[in-house]
Protein backbone atom coordinates (compact mmCIF):
# COMPACT_ATOMS: atom_id res chain seq x y z
CA UNK A 1 0.00 0.00 0.00
CA UNK A 2 1.50 3.26 -1.16
CA UNK A 3 1.38 6.03 1.41
CA UNK A 4 2.26 9.69 1.02
CA UNK A 5 3.04 12.00 3.92
CA UNK A 6 3.53 15.74 3.49
CA UNK A 7 5.38 18.08 5.81
CA UNK A 8 6.83 21.57 5.83
CA UNK A 9 3.75 23.74 5.75
CA UNK A 10 3.38 26.79 7.95
CA UNK A 11 2.83 30.52 8.10
CA UNK A 12 5.14 32.84 6.19
CA UNK A 13 5.08 36.48 5.19
CA UNK A 14 4.63 37.46 1.57
CA UNK A 15 7.94 37.28 -0.24
CA UNK A 16 9.18 34.50 2.00
CA UNK A 17 9.98 30.85 1.29
CA UNK A 18 8.85 27.43 2.40
CA UNK A 19 9.95 23.95 1.44
CA UNK A 20 7.38 21.16 1.40
CA UNK A 21 8.40 17.53 1.49
CA UNK A 22 6.48 14.36 0.62
CA UNK A 23 7.75 11.00 1.83
CA UNK A 24 6.59 8.05 -0.28
CA UNK A 25 6.43 4.55 1.16
CA UNK A 26 5.15 1.19 0.01
CA UNK A 27 5.76 1.49 -3.72
CA UNK A 28 8.37 1.22 -6.45
CA UNK A 29 8.70 4.73 -7.71
CA UNK A 30 10.74 4.25 -10.87
CA UNK A 31 7.71 4.59 -13.13
CA UNK A 32 5.71 7.07 -11.11
CA UNK A 33 4.76 10.65 -11.74
CA UNK A 34 4.68 12.70 -8.56
CA UNK A 35 2.75 15.93 -8.28
CA UNK A 36 1.72 18.71 -5.95
CA UNK A 37 -1.79 20.11 -5.93
CA UNK A 38 -3.33 22.78 -3.75
CA UNK A 39 -6.77 23.75 -2.63
CA UNK A 40 -7.65 27.13 -1.22
CA UNK A 41 -10.72 27.48 0.95
CA UNK A 42 -13.83 27.61 -1.19
CA UNK A 43 -11.93 26.77 -4.39
CA UNK A 44 -11.36 23.66 -6.43
CA UNK A 45 -8.16 21.67 -6.14
CA UNK A 46 -5.62 22.87 -8.69
CA UNK A 47 -2.43 21.48 -10.16
CA UNK A 48 0.82 23.09 -9.02
CA UNK A 49 3.73 21.01 -10.30
CA UNK A 50 4.70 17.50 -11.36
CA UNK A 51 7.86 15.49 -11.90
CA UNK A 52 8.53 12.26 -13.73
CA UNK A 53 10.43 9.95 -11.41
CA UNK A 54 12.13 8.19 -14.32
CA UNK A 55 13.18 11.17 -16.44
CA UNK A 56 13.16 14.01 -13.96
CA UNK A 57 11.06 16.07 -16.34
CA UNK A 58 9.13 18.82 -14.56
CA UNK A 59 5.90 20.69 -15.23
CA UNK A 60 4.41 23.75 -13.55
CA UNK A 61 1.27 25.82 -13.59
CA UNK A 62 1.99 29.21 -15.09
CA UNK A 63 1.45 31.20 -11.91
CA UNK A 64 4.26 29.42 -10.05
CA UNK A 65 6.86 29.19 -12.83
CA UNK A 66 10.08 30.84 -11.75
CA UNK A 67 9.05 30.75 -8.08
CA UNK A 68 8.46 27.08 -7.28
CA UNK A 69 10.77 24.14 -7.92
CA UNK A 70 9.80 20.48 -7.69
CA UNK A 71 12.52 17.90 -7.12
CA UNK A 72 12.95 14.28 -6.13
CA UNK A 73 15.44 12.37 -4.02
CA UNK A 74 15.77 8.76 -5.11
CA UNK A 75 17.65 7.69 -2.01
CA UNK A 76 15.12 9.14 0.41
CA UNK A 77 11.98 8.49 -1.67
CA UNK A 78 10.93 12.08 -1.23
CA UNK A 79 9.51 14.76 -3.48
CA UNK A 80 10.05 18.34 -2.45
CA UNK A 81 8.45 21.60 -3.47
CA UNK A 82 10.62 24.65 -2.88
CA UNK A 83 8.42 27.73 -2.84
CA UNK A 84 10.02 31.17 -3.10
CA UNK A 85 8.60 34.66 -3.42
CA UNK A 86 5.36 33.47 -1.87
CA UNK A 87 2.20 35.48 -2.40
CA UNK A 88 -1.04 35.66 -0.47
CA UNK A 89 -2.76 33.81 -3.31
CA UNK A 90 -0.49 30.81 -2.69
CA UNK A 91 -2.33 30.22 0.59
CA UNK A 92 -3.88 26.75 0.44
CA UNK A 93 -3.66 23.18 1.62
CA UNK A 94 -0.96 21.50 -0.46
CA UNK A 95 -1.31 17.85 -1.39
CA UNK A 96 1.21 15.37 -2.69
CA UNK A 97 -0.07 12.91 -5.29
CA UNK A 98 1.29 9.92 -7.21
CA UNK A 99 0.40 8.27 -10.51
CA UNK A 100 1.81 4.76 -10.65
CA UNK A 101 1.63 4.53 -14.44
CA UNK A 102 3.68 7.66 -14.98
CA UNK A 103 0.89 9.71 -16.51
CA UNK A 104 1.36 13.44 -16.32
CA UNK A 105 -1.86 15.27 -15.80
CA UNK A 106 -3.02 18.57 -14.43
CA UNK A 107 -6.26 16.93 -13.41
CA UNK A 108 -6.69 15.25 -10.08
CA UNK A 109 -6.74 11.74 -11.56
CA UNK A 110 -3.84 10.45 -9.51
CA UNK A 111 -3.83 7.09 -7.75
CA UNK A 112 -2.54 8.10 -4.33
CA UNK A 113 -2.88 11.22 -2.20
CA UNK A 114 -1.43 12.53 1.01
CA UNK A 115 -3.40 14.22 3.76
CA UNK A 116 -2.17 17.69 2.91
CA UNK A 117 -0.21 20.41 4.65
CA UNK A 118 -1.41 23.97 5.22
CA UNK A 119 0.51 26.88 3.75
CA UNK A 120 -0.53 30.36 4.84
CA UNK A 121 1.04 33.45 3.33
CA UNK A 122 0.33 36.67 5.20
CA UNK A 123 0.38 39.95 3.34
Amino acid sequence: QVQLAESGGGVVQAGGSLRLSCVVSGGTLSSYTMAWFRQAQGNERQFVAAISWSTGGTYYRDSVKGRFTISRDNAKNTVDLQMNSLKAEDTAIYYCAADRAGHISTFGTYDYWGQGTQVTVSS
